[in-house]
Order: structure tokens, then sequence, then C-alpha cells
């Protein structure tokens, strides 16, 4: 016997052995299930890493080292066990790696090549399923041989030479496909320092990883833990050569989604205790409010509605199938220097899931969700944007007044449907996205206009501005009372050290978080009269005067209701009470106070942030239509200017306003100039 033979006969008693011993350990813990899973056709089991290591230590160790062998001696295993059948190409899935085996993308090298690894990651996009060749079989002309070639590589395998001495072309006899995708794995935010880029990695899925069951679970921007080998693909030079550099990619042989919600926090029983006991101070609010952004002074009925945001109110879905979402969303408006974006990145902090994103760096795309060309198995893929990866969770949006209107409109259904939707290059589809919004604007011209009213500064589009629950103004005037003692906390905190919040953050996240995921208040008799009077009550001081506006509309109404759950969310209770419902009147009465009250009037006019015109200007404009009117029957076709100037002074409508007035109704296309100083309608 050759030396080389007595190597392979050694090698084959090695494989015997690993087959013998993967045998043992399916008929010791796993026999019942195997058997089930190949009597429903399925060709893959999930095994329990930490089951193996208790049968063997040196078996698993094997499988961390040599996956391909030891899945290979699975294969086998399954394949030689009576279980009534032949079962071909059964795969053996493993789960629950230990921590040794965890590895960031960042930190793969070239020592990780084919070893079993565990990742941590979010999918950023997906691309189609595709059938992709395992083996094919070949048979030379000349003496009638089969020979059979694995296809590893992307590039397609012939065979060289036949046994016979021939060389040249062979004949494709059969192929071996699996349904193939490739999904693009990007590291989770929390595990990131400073400002370093998410590094991405390529996955390779195939057999069962994309049945339609998994396919809905690894949608981009949802969080999954992927067991696999790091393989290595050759990169071709445009000249045809192979280039000296390698690209990695993993092959998976485990996809295990991680739940997207807040369940992905665990709580321990200490913390449990410590949430309890929060729950029941009676300070409970205040201890909260004043832990949201301890080194901000001041400003807080925004953090109180902070607070609230985070809680958030009960998504529910109708028998009708129409869903009434729960995320309370929230706009801050103010003068520079106002600690906007303070807010903002402490918000990310304290918020159990969260995205920071600015409007200038933002487009439409990058807020929703882009179709992006995929290269590495061609055609399109879905990439998710901010809003989708912040789904359950939120998504601060700092200097929003600086994004363009076209991109402002792609969050129009993300912010009221909560999904997004996309038709782009042969791709339909519709993405989850539950994300609470936070956003920061500077008023039109940079700071407030003491002279003007607040509605009219805000530089957004009333149809997306319309869609936040609470917007707050956040002024800067000078007050020396004020000014004193915000001057001494800045100070003494640059002298000292940062505020120490009265709650810790770590236990204020899972607080949030232990609220969200087991608390679903539902409205009591008392707080539904308590938010029907308040709504009755606004709506009634329209009714009395000339001026049509619309103080409050249904809009408000389900903020208001929103707004209650989440005040009782935040106690932990499992009912909305009156005084729930008085909170949530009190917070909103109070933004409403300072953007659409009519100070000419003393009434409130949502129409000044929901539509571009407030009710007095389209009165106005009615006004002026029928001075036009009267006018036309009088004199005729033309109407002279002058004659409506003096009729719209009649009616105390100023000069200027007047000229301004017809101007609009030009625009609108409802009159025309056919000769100077005249006006004719169309």
């Amino acid at each position: 016997m050759s030396e080389d033979e007595v190597a392979n006969a050694g090698e084959r008693m090695d494989a015997l052995t690993l087959i013998g011993k993967i045998q043992e350990f399916l008929e010791k813990n796993c026999y019942d299930q195997l058997i089930e899973r190949i009597r429903k056709g399925e060709r893959s089991l999930v095994v329990d890493f930490a089951l193996l290591a208790q049968f063997d230590l040196e078996l698993a160790d094997y499988l961390l080292d040599h996956p391909d062998d030891f899945l290979k001696g699975g294969e086998h295993a399954v394949e030689q066990m009576s279980v009534g059948t032949k079962v071909k190409g059964f795969v053996l899935r493993f789960q629950n790696l230990p921590p040794s085996a965890s590895i960031l993308v960042r930190n793969i090298r070239s020592n990780h090549l084919n070893k079993l690894l565990m990742f941590d990651g979010v999918v950023r996009n997906k691309s189609e399923v595709r059938p992709q060749m395992t083996a094919a079989k070949f048979e030379c002309p000349s003496c009638g041989n089969n020979h059979v070639i694995l296809q590893i590589d992307n590039k397609f395998q012939e065979p060289t030479r036949c046994s016979c001495g021939r060389k040249g072309k062979f004949r494709l006899v059969s192929k071996e496909l699996v349904d193939a995708q490739n999904m693009v794995l990007e590291e989770v935010p929390e595990q990131l320092e400073g400002g370093e880029q998410p590094k991405r990695m390529n996955v390779l899925l195939r057999n069962d990883l994309v049945s339609p069951l998994t396919e809905k679970k690894t949608n981009p921007g949802a969080r999954v833990l992927v067991v696999g080998q790091v393989k290595e693909v050759p990169i071709f030079l445009r000249t045809g050569g192979q280039s000296t550099k390698f690209d990695l990619f993993i092959d998976a042989n485990n996809l295990k989604p991680i739940e997207q919600d807040f369940d992905e926090m665990t709580i321990g029983p200490e913390e449990m205790k410590q949430i309890r006991d929060l729950a029941k101070d009676p300070l409970l609010m205040k201890k909260i409010v004043n832990s949201m952004a301890p080194s901000i002074y001041g400003h807080e009925k925004t953090k109180e509605a902070l607070a609230l945001q985070l809680a958030g109110g009960v998504r529910k879905k109708r028998d009708d199938g129409i869903i009434t979402r729960g995320d309370i969303h929230i706009l801050l408006v103010g003068d520079p220097g106002a600690a906007k974006s303070q807010l903002l990145k402490r918000m990310q902090h304290v918020a159990p899931k969260a995205r920071y994103t600015t409007g200038k760096g933002a487009s439409g795309a990058g807020l929703s969700a882009a179709v992006v060309k995929d290269e590495f198995l061609q055609g399109w893929s879905l990439e998710a944007g901010a809003l989708v990866l912040a789904n359950k969770g939120l998504c601060c949006i700092d200097e929003m007044d600086k994004m363009s209107k076209e991109d402002g409109w792609a969050m129009h259904e993300a912010l009221e449907q909560q999904s997004v939707t996309i038709s782009k290059a042969n791709i339909q589809a519709s993405l989850r996205c539950e994300t609470s919004v936070l956003a920061a604007a500077n008023p039109k011209f940079g700071r407030f206009d003491p002279y003007d009213t607040i509605a009219n500064q805000i530089n957004m589009a009333p149809t997306l501005v319309n869609r936040f629950d609470l917007i707050f103004p956040v002024k800067d005037i000078p007050d020396s009372a004020r000014d004193q003692k915000m001057a001494s906390f800045i100070l003494r905190m640059h002298k000292e050290d940062a505020q120490k919040p009265e709650v810790d953050t770590k236990l204020l996240k899972k607080y949030f978080a232990y609220a969200r995921q087991n608390c679903f208040p539902k409205l009591t008799d008392g707080a539904i009269e308590e938010l029907q009077e308040y709504y009755l009550k606004m709506r009634a001081s329209a009714s009395g005067d000339g001026v049509k506006s619309v103080p409050i509309s249904a809009r408000q109404l389900e903020g208001l209701v929103r707004l209650a759950e989440a005040t009782a969310r935040l106690r932990l209770g499992d009912k909305v009470l009156k005084k729930d419902a008085k909170k949530a009147v009190e917070l909103l009465d109070h933004c409403l106070r300072q953007i659409a009250m009519d100070e000419k009037t003393g009434t409130f006019d949502i129409d000044r942030i929901a539509t571009d015109t407030p009710a007095s200007s389209r009165n106005k404009i009615i006004a002026m239509k029928e001075i036009i009117t009267d006018l036309e029957m009088k004199v005729g076709k033309q109407i002279p200017v002058e004659d409506i100037m003096k009729a719209a002074a009649e009616k105390d409508i100023e000069e200027a306003e007047a000229e301004e007035l017809l101007q609009k109704l030009k625009r609108a296309g409802d009159v025309f100039e056919p000769k100077r100083g005249f006006i004719s309608k169309i």
C-alpha cells in the first residue's frame, strides 16, 4: 500500500468516525424531530449547539473549525440512518453558537475563512430568489464515462480531461439546482463607536432559507442573527485574468430573525423590581421629565411630550382593515441655539431603538426606501431608508426645513399610513414603517419674528406639518430672571461634571421598552367624556363668529387619544383615566395656543398650520369674489380696478391687502386683466 493510500484510508476512517458520531448524537437527542421533519418533506433540521457540546465537546469544536466536513458528514449520517426513506441532501442547521464564535462584520480576517461563525446585523437589501447550480454531470463522448463536477465558484466549471485521454468538449447530462438569494447584512448601529461607518457583508441564502416563510422575516430593516461560514470569491479583472485579491461573503447555514420590537430588550428580575417601584412613585412624571435631558435647562412641557412620545399610544387594527396609528409625532420649531438638536441627540440615547438623520443630508429615498442595482446576483433590489430601519422605534430628523419639498413628500405616507410603498424598476413593495418621528426645524428667517404669527414662519409644507400631533415653538426671548438661572446652570455644568439624571438612562430605556411591550390601556368613560368635552368646546368657539375658522379637526382628536393612552402607559396603567385625558388636553392646548391662535379674533384656527390659507384670509378671498360678481352685474364684463378697491374699502379690506388678493385670484386663474386697470372674470 502506498503512502498516499494509507493517508486516504486514515482520512476515510476519520470521515466514518465522524459520521458514526453524528449518527449517535442525532439518535440520542433529535431522533423524533428528525423523523417529523422528513415525514413533512422538509430538508433541514435546526440543532442547538449547546446539545452538541454536552454530547461531545470534541465534536462541537470540530464543527466550528471544519464546518464543511461536519455538514457533509451530517448529510451522510441522515442518509444512512434507517428512517424509512432514503433522504439525500439533508442539512443540519445550528443555532446558539458560543460567544467565542460570535463576531462583528468589521472584525472578519483571513484566519476566519471556512470557520462557522455567528453574525448579528440589520438587513440592508435583498435580491430576488434565483436558481443556482451546485453540481453538474458530464459525459465523455469517446468512452461514455460520467464526471460529476461541483460548482463552487461563480464561474461555471467543466471537466478538463477524461481518463481515456480525451480533452475538449464534454456533454452536459444533468445539473443540480438550488434556490439562492443574496442579502446584504449591515452592522447594528448600537455596536458602533463614534463616527464609525457600519460595515456590510454579502450573505448567500440557499434552499429552505429562502422559503416564503423566512422571506417575510428578512425584509430590509429586519434584525437577524446569521450562522454561517466566511468564504472567499475570486475577483476577475477586466483583462480576463484573476486578481490576487479576493472578495468575501457569508455562506449562511442558519438565519434567525431577532424580533424587531422592543422585545429584544431582556429585563432581569432586579430591573423588573426597579421598574415596578418607579411606576408606583407619586413623582413618577416629574422624575422621568427631569431624566429626559438633564443637561438641557427648561423646556419642561417639551420634555413631557417627549416622554409620552417614547411611551407611545396603542396601535389599533379594526375589523375592516383600517389601522389607527399609535405613534406620536412631534415637531420642534425654534430659534437657533435653543438646544433643539441637543434634545434630538439625547432622545437617540434614551429611546430603545432610534435613528438620527438631518434634513439636508437626507433624500426622500434615503428616508423611505430606495431601489438599487445589485452587483452580486445582478438585477434590482430594495434598500430600506432611515424611517423603515427605525420601525417600532424613533426617527430623529434634524434641520427638517432644509429638506427639499419633493423629499418631504416621501414622508407623507410614512407618517400617517405607517408604510412605505415603492413601485420602481419592476419592484412593487410595501415596507412597514411604524416609527415615531421627532423633527426639528428653524423658522423661515432663521429666528422668530415677534410681529408675525408662528404658523406663518414654519417653512414646511402644510400637509406635512399637519401630520405632527404636537408642534412646539422653542423661543429664545431675553428675560433677565430666566437668563440668570440659565447662565448659572450652563456654567456650573461646565465647571462640574454633567448633570446626573434622576432615573438612570439604562433603566429609563428599559422602562419605556417594558411599557410598550406590556401595557395596552383602554379608554374609560371618564376619559372619553373629558376629551369629547374639550373637542366640542373648541368646535363651538368657531360657530358664533362670522369668520368660519376650523379651530380643531378630527386629526387633533385622534392625537388627544394617543397622548392620553401614552400618559396611562407611562404609569404602566391598563386603563386611560380622566387625569390622563386632562394631561393630554393640557399639552395639546399649550401647543395650539402658541401656534393656531388667531391674535385678531382671539379664536383658534387649525388652518394656520393645516393649509396654506388661514380662515381670515380665506373669508377675504370669498368677499373679494363677491365684490367682483356684484360689480360685473352693474358695470359689465370689464370692471375698473378703482371700483373694486372702493368696494373693498367699504368691507374693511385695506388697499394693500386688496391688491394682494387680486394677485392671488389672478394666479389661481379666477380673473384676468384684459387691459391695464381693468379686471374680468374668466
